[in-house]
């Protein structure tokens, strides 16, 4: 049995899972784990193996990664869960729902693909290098926050929600970020979709360069009966650049007749 990953968690109710992205952790979750607890869920929000307190594993792959989710949720004593993914979390969540169907109520993807980019080689080593440059160059965590998020953002974003993310991605694990970047350049779950049959949100930000609206649409089109819905103004760090309308979006959809939640 792999050590369980950290996580927090808030409020009684049905068990609504956040699952972060590769410069996140818990705390990326924070404005959401007080409002969805507040709306009578219990708001669980983890940090994946090699974030926060939790474990790193070895190999450093979906696999791993939607194992160690999964081992979470029976921890949780759940018999399912809605998923909430962003960004890197949003194709752990897809690789959950790949292997386990039934431990899923509902999903919520958000800024998320169901591939990353073309599936050859060059380009994402390039990809990678690129992203741990600054690293390899002597940079700290916390002074590649301060060049990326500013650059993952929309217009409209709330400042203290960008303080925020750029804490978050601060405190990750050089190490880890460098495995996770590695690992997010094989994930191509493309063939899975049309197999996702719980209800399933998608949300874009309207400026979102990572997980264009575009690619999202289309994401939305080969899940049966999704719902997409565009933020307006924002980017990619949608759950803390525009909190209220982020959470109004999940809450409305999980609050929309449907699978029984336990």
């Amino acid at each position: 049995m792999s050590v369980l990953p950290t996580f927090t968690t808030l409020g009684s109710g049905p068990t609504v899972l956040m699952l972060h992205g590769i410069g996140g952790g818990h705390l990326a979750f924070a404005p959401q784990v007080e409002s969805f607890a507040s709306s009578g869920y219990r708001a669980v929000a983890w940090d994946m193996p090699g974030y926060g307190h939790s474990a790193p594993i070895e190999p450093y792959t979906f696999k791993g990664l939607a194992e160690s989710c999964l081992a979470l949720i029976e921890a949780l004593g759940c018999e399912h869960v809605v998923l909430v993914g962003h960004s890197m979390g949003g194709m752990v969540a897809q690789e959950v729902v790949a292997r386990r169907p039934e431990r899923v109520s509902r999903l919520v993807l958000c800024g998320t693909s169901p591939a990353f980019g073309k599936p050859d080689g060059e380009w994402q080593q390039a990809f990678v290098a690129e992203r741990t440059a600054p690293l390899q160059a002597g940079k700290t965590m916390a002074e590649l926050a301060e060049v990326l998020v500013p650059q993952m953002i929309g217009p409209g974003a709330l400042a203290e929600g960008v303080r925020l993310a750029q804490h978050c991605m601060g405190l990750v694990n050089p190490s880890t970020y460098r495995r996770a970047l590695e690992a997010l350049v094989t994930f191509d779950r493309r063939a899975n979709l049309p197999h996702i049959h719980v209800p399933t949100l998608l949300l874009a930000g309207e400026h979102d360069r990572n997980a264009p609206p575009a690619v999202m649409k289309k994401m939305a089109q080969a899940i049966a009966g999704s719902t997409f819905l565009e933020m307006a103004g924002v980017g990619h760090l949608q759950n803390l650049e525009a909190p209220e309308a982020f959470d109004a979006a999940v809450l409305n959809f999980l609050a929309l007749p449907g699978q029984l939640l336990h």
